[in-house]
């Protein structure tokens, strides 16, 4: 969770959390899939291992015809899997016994610009790796360095040294529903099978679960199988447009991987591209939506069903000087419905710290709105 959303102060819900939940979880076995083979593991919950418009360039429409095909997943598959890489990443960490010694891991990613953009999750990354070699589809291989990262949304770019890439164009996860197409390609258990294609349907929409350190919030839900190795790979639409990125499966059940949404990387790409770095902007708060409000809220009276409550606010944050206090629920920032924590991270993200914005509240049943002043994260 980024910086609205801190782990301060919430020992006495994580521990409410753990009492009601783990009766549920016991038993459960995860391993960290598509990042370092030497990882760790929680409740059977497995890694998968501004204002500027980004024109990625490169991108082949999904044309479905009786001379190239028969059906959507195969013309998809002619597609899409060329933008998709094969990442092997080496880091150095520490044993049990305090010693040094070399992990190694495969994941996987996709191209954002045709000059050599990358998404991928950030355990595939990794903020310590000591080389990362980037593999493509017309089998060239390039050294990549990381851009950017956030171990809290478990994303990351990097950076190979490229011109004139086949790139996937990102589609819109805000716009997608439960029941249709959903095509996964990775590298499932490494580069031996490379860039494999799974399809299956969009089963679910904003899920969170929990992991190690916090949640995995408003996730995708996917029945299409993504295995160890899928980590950063795209999973696309029925028009081979990224709608998410293969993060996370439940290792106890089947079919059951869940995908980040892609509209939350966007406004982070755009500044990445334009400035060489993303700084985040936050309001000053620590907030639920309402999936995660079940896993944190112990107090009965609070009641919502849409919105986003307000847990706390910073003394001398945006919020706090804007007069937002503790129960009110945001409705809408600058007049777009804010339902999930991704959502508002979204709005807020394509923001310059200094910026204002327009917050629709409501608080006691009566509906105000205030203006906020971002400032940047930390």
């Amino acid at each position: 969770m980024n910086d609205d959303l801190k782990n301060d102060g919430l020992k006495k819900e994580k521990n409410y959390f753990l009492k009601k939940y783990f009766p549920l979880l016991i038993g459960l076995i995860g391993a960290v899939i598509g990042g370092l083979i030497v990882g760790g593991v929680f409740l059977g919950i497995s890694y998968l291992g501004s204002g500027n418009t980004v024109v990625q360039g490169g991108t082949k429409e999904i044309v479905v015809n009786q001379d190239s095909s028969d059906s959507v997943v195969e013309a998809i598959a002619q597609v899409v899997p060329t933008a998709v890489v094969g990442i092997e990443t080496t880091a150095v960490a520490k044993t049990v016994f305090g010693q040094s010694q070399e992990e190694t891991g495969v994941g996987s990613g996709f191209i954002l610009t045709s000059d050599g953009y990358i998404a991928t999750n950030q355990h595939v990354a990794t903020d310590s790796a000591t080389s990362m070699v980037v593999s493509l589809a017309d089998g060239n291989t390039y050294d990549a360095k990381l851009v950017w990262s956030d171990s809290s949304l478990d994303l990351a770019i990097i950076k190979i040294d490229a011109k004139n890439l086949p790139t996937l164009e990102l589609g819109d996860s805000d716009s997608i529903a439960v029941g249709e197409l959903a095509v996964a390609v990775g590298n499932p258990m490494g580069l031996n099978f490379e860039r494999s294609v799974t399809s299956g349907i969009v089963s679910a929409l904003n899920r969170s679960i929990p992991l190690d350190n916090g949640l995995a919030e408003d996730l995708i839900q996917t029945d299409a199988s993504i295995n160890s190795g899928n980590s950063g790979g795209p999973l696309v639409d029925k028009n081979g447009k990224v709608i998410g990125i293969n993060s996370y499966k439940l290792s106890t059940g089947e079919g059951m991987g869940f995908a980040i949404p892609i509209n939350i990387l966007k406004p982070i790409l755009n500044e990445v591209v334009a400035t060489g770095k993303f700084n985040s902007s936050v309001m000053g708060i620590t907030a639920y939506d309402r999936a995660i409000a079940d896993y944190y809220l112990t107090d009965s009276s609070v009641s919502f069903s849409k919105g986003i409550y307000i847990a706390s606010v910073q003394s001398g944050g945006g919020a706090a000087n804007a007069g937002l206090q503790v129960g009110d629920i945001i409705l809408q920032i600058d007049g777009t419905d804010t339902n999930t924590m991704l959502k508002m991270k979204e709005i807020l993200y394509a923001k310059n710290p200094g910026d204002k914005v327009s917050v629709t509240y409501e608080r006691n049943g009566q509906t105000k709105t205030t203006d906020v002043t971002v400032s940047a994260g930390e």
